[in-house]
Order: structure tokens, then sequence, then C-alpha cells
């Protein structure tokens, strides 16, 4: 559905999803006994921070997309978290961001859902996105963030006026650009095209198919952080620390 400024909902109306399925090999070192968005930082979950920055901005109900472990984040969160609604939509095997996003649409109340990485954070208004996205007719909007190496993250070539042209891989080339900062509005749709009960990845596979195609970014300037590595895990504790979240 696309809105006018005058009639458009807030993010009240907008089921919100956090991909939560990560097994995170790489933190294994650091963080072996549970999954990854409960890595504890500064005494609380990451999850949390996540929850947080969703229900500051007025959502209601929020889809958990689990998989490893997925019993251990459904007992540490239960059907409530502060505001928010919890529902759970657990894989039995790993499908991938596009596949746990395809096999949660059946949970999801509205079109379109904001959508979110389980593993990082972007410290960014989500009202502002919400208003940007919903009085145009697009497929998608991604968050994006510039960074001063994308070497870890791979970049988007975006045009002036949003419209995403394309996505590079990581490489060894040092160099600042726009990246994905994993919060995404999607229309449904779009992730109904995603095949049921497969692995399937919106950064490899669905994002690159719509580049040049009604996919836009929204740039925003906020801190950013990835807990994917143990290196980056260890910068989370000063990050939100400093008013990351």
């Amino acid at each position: 559905m696309k809105f006018t400024t005058k009639s458009m909902p807030g993010l009240e109306v907008v089921t919100g999803v956090i991909l939560a399925g990560g097994a995170g090999t790489r933190l294994k070192a650091v963080v072996s006994d549970r999954p990854k968005v409960l890595a504890p930082v500064g005494g609380r979950p990451f999850l949390a921070y996540l929850l947080d920055q969703l229900a500051r901005a007025g959502i209601k109900e929020v889809v958990l997309c689990t998989g490893y472990q997925a019993e251990m984040i459904e007992a540490a969160l239960g059907d409530r978290y502060q505001s928010l609604n919890l529902k759970y939509s657990r894989e039995e095997k790993p499908l991938g961001t596009g596949g746990a996003l395809r096999l949660a649409l059946p949970h999801c109340a509205s079109d379109p859902i904001l959508a979110m990485n389980g593993d990082s954070f972007i410290d960014a208004d989500l009202t502002a996105f919400w208003s940007w996205f919903a009085p145009r007719d697009r497929n998608a909007g991604l968050l994006l963030t510039k960074v001063r190496d994308t070497r870890r993250y791979g970049s988007v070539q975006v045009r002036e006026d949003g419209l995403i042209l394309g996505f590079a891989e990581k490489s060894a080339a040092f160099g600042p650009g726009w990246i994905n900062a994993g919060v995404y509005i999607l229309r449904k749709h779009v992730l109904s095209l995603i095949p049921l009960g497969k692995p399937y990845s919106l950064e490899r596979e669905l994002f690159p198919a719509l580049a040049g195609k009604n996919l836009y970014g929204f740039p925003v300037t906020g801190k950013f952080i990835d807990i994917g590595t143990p290196e980056s895990y260890l910068e989370a504790e000063k990050f939100f620390g400093k008013g990351g979240g």
C-alpha cells in the first residue's frame, strides 16, 4: 500500500522482523555458549538494543526469525519485550537471510515490513526512514551508511536520487563508500518471489536482482557496528556505552 503524506500512519502499523537465526561461527572464540544475537554487551544481550530501537520507533509487533539455538532465544525473551509483542518464525535448517524472511511472511501482519539484521546496529531514525519510504511507490528501501573502509562489507552504488544501481563485492581495495546498514523496508510481493524452504540470500541474490528496478537507498550518518567478528564484538561495549543505542 502507498500512503499520502496526510494519510500516512506511523510505524505502529508496521511489523518489525529481526533476522536472528545465525550461528555466529566467527564469534565462537569469544561467545561459544549462545546464539550470536544473545552475545552479552554491557550486561545485556545484543538483541535487546535492536528491540529497544524498534520500540522507540513505535513498532508494536516483532517477529524473530530464529534458527540456531532458537529455544534459547525464545526462553530468554518470551512473548513480550517492554511494549513489543514478540512472535517467532523458526527455521529447521539454515535458510539464509532471504529464506528466513520468506518463511516468516505468514507471521507478518503488515505490508510492507521493516526488517533488520540481528548482528548489526545503526543509530538511525527509523521513523524518518519510514516517512521517506511510505508515500512513494517503491518495492524496497535500504538504510545506507558511509564507512571509511568498505573492504569488509562491499559497497553500494547509488544514484543522486537514491536509486541503487548495483553492489560491489568485498575486495582487498581500501577506500570509503556507502554500505548496506542492515535495515530494510520490504514489500511482501517482493519477498513472495523468494522460493519457500530453500536457502536464499537478500544480500547476494535478492538485492542485486532488484538493483536499478525500484530499489532505493536512504543514507544516514549514525554510528554503525557489526558484531560478526571477535574484533568488532569487543568494540560493542564502548559503542553502546557512548550513546550508540
